[in-house]
C-alpha cells in the first residue's frame, strides 16, 4: 500500500492486495478511520500529494493480477476519489516525483514485458499525461529523487537484460532529457533512497540476486560520484527510510531472507 502525509497532518493509507480500502491515521489521537474506497482495487501503486493538496494515485496492479493503466485522485476535503488522466503505458513498481513545476513524472516500473524506459508526465491542470525523454535504461524496484537543484536522481534497480543495475540516471527539466552521472558502488534493487539537508542523497541497504546489503552510499551532486559511508547493523531489503527533524535517517523492518 502507500501512505501519504497531508497538509492537514493526518496520514492517507491506500490500496495493497486485494483491497480498495483507504484510512486516515490521526496522530493527534492515534486512531485511525475510514474514508473513502479507491475506485480500482490496487497495489504496486504510486501515490503523490499534489500541490493542491490532492492525492494523485497511478498504476499497479489489479485484482486479477493485470498491470494497471488508470489513475485516480483524493480529495481530502470531500473524502472521496474520482478518476483522472490514465497512463500512456500499463505500469507498476514504478517511481513517481513531484516536479518544481507542479507536474508528476512517472518513470519506469514493470510493463506487459518487463522493466520500462518509458517516462510521462502528468498536468493536473488538464488531468492528462505525455510522455517525455525515456531512460536510457529500463527498469524497476529503483529510487527517483528530486535534488535542490530541480534534478532527479535515478538509481539502480533491476533492469531485464542487464540484471542488477549500478548505473544512475539525472533528468533535466528544462530540456527533458536524461544524463548519465557517477555509478554506484553495489548494484542494487529494493533500496531506499533519502535527501540530506546538505543535499548528499543516502543509499541504503537493497538486495542483489539474493544477497541483501548493509552497505550505504552517499551521492555528492556537485562531483557527481558516489561514496562509501557507514554500514547498517543489520542487512536488509524492503525496508523504509524516513529523514527526521534532527537530520538523522530512520531505517526500518524490511526482509533479510528469502
Amino acid at each position: 500500500h502507500t501512505a501519504t502525509l497531508l497538509p492537514n497532518g493526518l496520514v492517507l493509507v491506500a490500496g495493497g492486495l486485494s483491497t480498495a480500502v483507504a484510512e486516515l491515521y490521526n496522530p493527534a489521537n492515534g486512531t485511525w478511520t475510514n474514508t473513502g474506497s479507491l475506485v480500482t482495487i490496487r497495489l504496486y501503486q504510486s501515490a503523490t500529494l499534489l500541490p493542491d493538496g490532492q492525492v494523485l494515485i497511478t498504476g499497479g496492479q489489479g485484482r486479477d493480477s493485470s498491470t494497471l493503466s488508470s489513475a485516480e485522485l483524493y480529495d481530502p476535503t470531500s473524502g472521496t476519489w474520482t478518476t483522472t488522466g490514465s497512463l500512456v503505458a500499463l505500469r507498476k513498481c514504478h517511481t513517481a516525483t513531484l516536479l518544481p513545476n507542479g507536474e508528476v513524472m512517472v518513470a519506469g516500473g514493470i510493463g506487459l514485458s518487463g522493466p520500462l524506459s518509458s517516462v510521462e508526465s502528468y498536468d493536473s491542470a488538464i488531468g492528462a499525461w505525455t510522455a517525455t525523454g525515456s531512460l536510457t535504461t529500463g527498469r524497476t524496484l529503483f529510487t527517483a529523487t528530486l535534488l535542490p537543484n530541480g534534478k532527479v536522481i535515478v538509481a539502480g534497480g533491476f533492469g531485464a537484460a542487464s540484471g542488477y543495475l549500478s548505473s544512475v540516471q539525472l533528468y533535466d527539466l528544462a530540456n527533458g532529457t536524461w544524463t548519465a552521472t557517477g555509478s554506484l558502488t553495489t548494484g542494487r534493487d529494493y533500496h531506499t533512497a533519502t535527501l540530506l539537508p546538505n543535499g548528499k542523497v543516502l543509499v541504503a541497504a537493497g538486495n542483489s540476486n539474493g544477497v541483501f546489503f548493509s552497505s550505504a552510499e552517499l551521492y555528492d551532486p556537485t562531483s557527481g560520484t558516489w561514496t562509501n559511508t557507514g554500514s547498517l547493523a543489520t542487512a536488509r531489503y524492503l525496508h523504509t527510510a524516513t529523514l527526521l527533524a534532527n537530520g538523522k535517517v530512520l531505517v526500518a523492518g524490511g526482509q533479510n531472507s528469502s
